[in-house]
């Protein structure tokens, strides 16, 4: 009754960071499926001809195939477990199966078998469904790359050829096919999905760069420094493959109960075969009982109880967005009374807004009458939006977004040019402007452009969590802007669903200054700010919680988030921002960066738990109705079959509602966090 799961992440291959389309498993790809229904038509063929007076050749060995195609895989699985000197379902329910037929209960124990192939299939499809929802989720790293040769040409190879001391032509927007360092060239890398940067990083020679990074307008030629098996994105794709091999709690009690409750079946058997026996019944009518009993004991549904609902679980996370490493931190999920969330990165998009305009006093365009007044901050504004129009980088897609936002009509401009790290620089209306760092601005202006007003607005729009930007004409300084990332969207809407969960307001743990901390908490509803934290600090108030008696789950996305996500009792990360060491140290990663999923998912996984408790609560009555009513009274075989297997059907099917994407929704919503059943 066990299946594992299949390599999820085989198709992480292809692709230049588009998410891998979804693809659901069809249930006769599936062998076990293939062989329940080869066992149930003919089942279906032989009965009608038992029951019709059909000679016994013509309808025996349509049972006894149904038998092989059935029971093969079952009878397999418990011989495997007998040599390691253990006793599970599978070789109870083929040993009731061969007992019934031993006694002229052909059907009967085709009928077992039948069910009890469905009830297996069922768990693998839960199983394959888990595999297809992950499957291509981080699909980041592309699957060629350009090779340069010895000789001066090039080649395309698949990046899984590559090796360590390849060096690699990245062009300007394709991704990076391997980890490794920048030999030659610059440009501007989009390394958001691996280090947590909202923007894109300088790169230049010495620089390392990260597989499934997306190059921007520069060239870049990469020594190969890590495998494709060792790169950051292998060790995603390992970690989705480990989240097949955890069991959770609750299934592992009941698996190791289950040894001990299988060998007490056994010897329950041969008491009921033997005491009637004893006692002058028949050796057919002993038998039969005591094979019923066998069938009607056994903990089939109680095995089943635990694991569908926790894969269906994950799967269906899987399929929005969440990536559940194991059933471990599913069924840990549902446990967690307190949340502790990061600022940057978490409750922030990485989306930069412009959210400061300071003309420098007096400042003004030179030549143009307006020295004496200074410049306005639409006037500002429209001259660096003018620069950064052409350009693709993300600092000058907020400032042009922000001219647009006030209706400025941006003059035309020429002769653009950028340079990564430093800026862009464009002729406007006849006049030089320059956009761009301040340290690299004024390293390269005449030590007189360096004006105090300058030093003071930069350092202010800094110590308040902001990235300042210098807008120069001809040489000299006009003004600053400030750029911040923007609140998500759902994150007051998340802070209060997660209240309405546990109870109790998340805390924010972050380490910028308390003055940014306490505006940004106040916009998503947080009274609880804890600001300027060191990554030991965020540690303590972690542990100092759980001391407390509290479950506190974490979701940050940062490398200084990375020691809380592994000291809390669930850590989740922000999959997009987050960093290798954030995504490896979590026990689940938000790939879609959509922070409403993290109420959802908790909803789900105590959705999940109620499932848990039903299905054992079914099979519990189920199992001790037959026992009582096969010992005290005369069950007949076939009603102990359908009951027994019933039962394990229904838990089977009961588990997997959590693969619909109503329960998803259910959970996303607010009802949903109270009851996403």
């Amino acid at each position: 009754m066990s299946s594992t799961l299949t390599d999820p992440a085989a198709s992480v291959t292809a692709g230049r960071g588009a998410a891998a389309p979804r693809r659901r498993t069809r249930v006769f790809a599936l062998p076990e499926a293939r062989w329940a229904t080869a066992a149930l038509v003919l089942f279906l063929i032989a009965l009608p001809l038992q029951l019709t007076g059909a000679p016994a050749w013509a309808w025996v060995p349509l049972y006894a195939l149904a038998y092989a195609t059935g029971g093969w895989e079952p009878a397999w699985a418990g011989l495997q477990a007998l040599r390691e000197k253990t006793l599970d379902v599978d070789l109870l329910m083929i040993v009731a199966a061969i007992g019934a037929a031993s006694i002229g209960q052909v059907m009967d124990g085709a009928l077992l078998i039948v069910i009890f192939a469905t009830s297996g299939a069922l768990e693998a499809l839960a199983t394959a469904r888990t595999a297809d929802s992950v499957r291509g989720l981080l699909d980041l790293a592309p699957a060629t790359a350009t090779r340069l040769l010895d000789d001066g040409g090039e080649e395309t190879v698949a990046t899984a050829d590559l090796v360590v001391g390849d060096t690699l032509l990245i062009r300007p927007g394709e991704r990076v096919g391997a980890d490794g360092r920048v030999l030659d060239g610059a440009s501007e890398v989009d390394q958001a999905t691996i280090t947590g940067e909202p923007l894109p990083v300088a790169k230049e020679s010495g620089d390392e760069v990260f597989a499934g990074t997306l190059n921007g307008t520069g060239s870049l030629r990469v020594k190969v420094e890590r495998d494709a098996s060792d790169s950051v994105i292998a060790r995603i794709v390992a970690m989705v493959e480990e989240a097949s091999e955890t069991k959770a709690p609750t299934q592992l009690f009941i698996e190791k109960v289950e040894q001990r409750y299988s060998v007490g079946i056994v010897l329950a058997t041969l008491a009921v075969f033997g005491v009637p026996l004893a006692f002058g019944a028949s050796l057919t009518d002993a038998l039969l009982r005591a094979m019923t009993f066998m069938i009607v004991a056994s903990p089939c549904a109680v095995v089943l109880a635990t694991m569908p609902p926790l894969l269906s679980a994950i799967a269906n996370a899987g399929r929005h967005g969440v990536l559940v490493k194991s059933a471990v931190v599913m069924e840990r999920l549902g446990q967690i009374d307190a949340v502790a969330l990061d600022k940057t990165g978490t409750l922030t998009e990485g989306t930069p807004r412009v959210t400061d305009i300071r003309p420098l006093p007096g400042a003004g365009l030179p030549g143009a009458g307006l020295a004496e007044n200074g410049l306005t901050e639409d006037g500002l504004l429209s001259l660096a939006a003018a620069a950064e129009h052409p350009s693709e980088h993300p600092l000058a897609r907020a400032i042009v977004t922000a001219a647009r936002e006030r209706g400025l009509v941006l003059p035309d401009v020429g002769d653009f040019s950028s340079s990564p790290g430093v800026g862009v620089t464009a002729v406007v209306d006849g006049r030089t402007v320059a956009v761009g760092a301040p340290a690299r601005l004024l390293t390269e202006a005449d030590s007189d452009t360096a004006d105090p007003d300058v030093l003071l607005a930069v350092g202010e729009l800094e110590d308040g969590g902001r990235t300042a930007v210098l807008v120069q004409c001809d040489g000299v300084p006009l003004g600053v802007l400030g750029i911040a990332d923007r609140l998500r969207p759902d994150a007051a809407a998340t802070v209060a669903a997660l209240t309405t969960l546990t109870g109790t307001a998340p805390t924010l743990l972050t380490g910028d200054n308390p003055r940014a901390a306490a505006r940004l908490a106040a916009e998503a509803g947080i009274t609880d700010v804890r600001a300027g934290l060191l990554p030991q600090d965020k540690v303590a108030a972690v542990r100092e919680a759980e001391a407390a008696g509290r479950k506190v789950l974490v979701v940050g996305d940062g490398v200084n988030d990375a020691p809380a996500l592994a000291a809390a009792h669930t850590g989740l990360a922000m999959g997009r921002a987050g960093s290798d060491l954030a995504l490896e140290t979590a026990d689940a990663v938000i790939v879609r960066d959509e922070l409403a999923t993290v109420p959802a998912v908790v909803a789900l996984s105590r959705a999940a738990r109620r499932l848990v408790i039903q299905n054992l609560v079914i099979a519990g009555v189920f199992i001790s109705g037959l026992v009582i009513w096969d010992l005290v009274g005369h069950l007949p075989l076939p009603l102990g079959v359908l009951g027994h297997e019933g039962s394990t059907v229904i838990v089977g099917l009961n588990g997997l509602r959590l693969l619909r994407d109503a329960a998803w929704r259910r959970a996303a919503t607010p009802a949903g966090t109270e009851d996403a059943r």
